[in-house]
């Protein structure tokens, strides 16, 4: 063999093949490096570790009879009312606009793509405020609602409606935007060379390839909604059986009754856990 010409190695012996790549995401065997194991492991604890004296402290043989009260069932109720309304406004406006998002360029769309994404950064309570500046009875909008129609949004059950579409609609537009890039276009272009119009195309081509992102951007968006306090409780109170949501109640609940403030939030545990454990797939699977 001639030293000066590089050794041809065949991957036709490769078990994936030739132009395979490694499989994305595959496990490292052999020893583990204990200075990346150890932090791992101190972080797990601290994640869940909160959680686990949750769950110890929970007054497990009173538990129904504490979730059948009028006050928690009342903010039960109150709290999915709201959270699926929110939902419902943020699919209305948040799908098209991702869709703005992904398929339209425009000047100052990152500024535009960023704006959007701040209400996920920005403290719900500075969020609070913000609405009331607008939408307040003195507010740039809400005092103009006011005086021609009487309509009044803080303090109210739509107030809580509002906030909680403020905060949660970038969970949604995020997901479905990702999903409207990730989607193959060839099938659009293709419904536009037969003669559909755009809104055909997106009603019937568009809208059922990208479902399964919409669909886990509404349950995320949900999940966010039902767990809002902080533009909540500035932007609408804390009224019974008006304003006072789930979170809002545990809050209220820890200072006179820690049992019933443990109870409502193993509640919100539950939903959450649920929620996240059925879209982990999605969010680590690999194409």
């Amino acid at each position: 063999m001639n030293p000066s010409v590089p050794e041809q190695v065949d991957l036709s012996s490769s078990p994936r093949g030739p132009g395979s790549r490694p499989a994305a995401g595959r496990e490292v065997s052999g020893r583990l490096p204990w200075m990346l194991v150890v932090p791992a492991v101190v972080g797990l604890v601290f994640l869940v570790l909160p959680l686990a004296g949750l769950l110890i402290r929970a007054p497990w043989s009173t538990l129904l009879r504490r979730l059948a009260e009028p006050q928690v069932l009342e903010a039960l109720r109150l709290s999915l009312v709201c959270a699926t309304i929110a939902t419902a406004a943020c699919l209305l406006l948040g799908v098209p606009l991702a869709w703005l998002l992904a398929r339209v360029s425009f000047p100052g769309r990152r500024l535009v793509r960023a704006l959007v994404t701040v209400p996920l950064v920005l403290p719900p309570v500075v969020g609070g405020v913000a609405l009331l500046l607008v939408l307040g009875r003195r507010g740039l909008v809400g005092q103009w609602l006011d005086t021609t129609f009487g309509i009044t949004l803080p303090f109210t059950t739509a107030g809580v409606i509002i906030a909680e579409a403020f905060v949660a609609m970038p969970f949604l537009v995020i997901s479905v935007e990702g999903a409207l890039r990730g989607a193959d276009r060839r099938f659009e272009e293709a419904a536009a060379t037969l003669g559909a119009s755009r809104w055909i195309v997106f009603r019937r081509v568009t809208l059922p390839m990208v479902m399964p992102g919409v669909v886990a951007g509404a349950v995320l968006c949900w999940a966010r909604a039902l767990g809002e306090f902080g533009a909540t409780i500035t932007f609408a109170g804390n009224f019974p059986g008006t304003t006072r949501t789930m979170p809002l109640a545990v809050y209220l609940a820890l200072e006179t009754e820690p049992e019933a403030a443990i109870v409502l939030s193993l509640v919100l545990l539950a939903v959450s856990v649920i929620i996240l454990t059925s879209l982990r797939d999605r969010w680590v699977s690999a194409p």
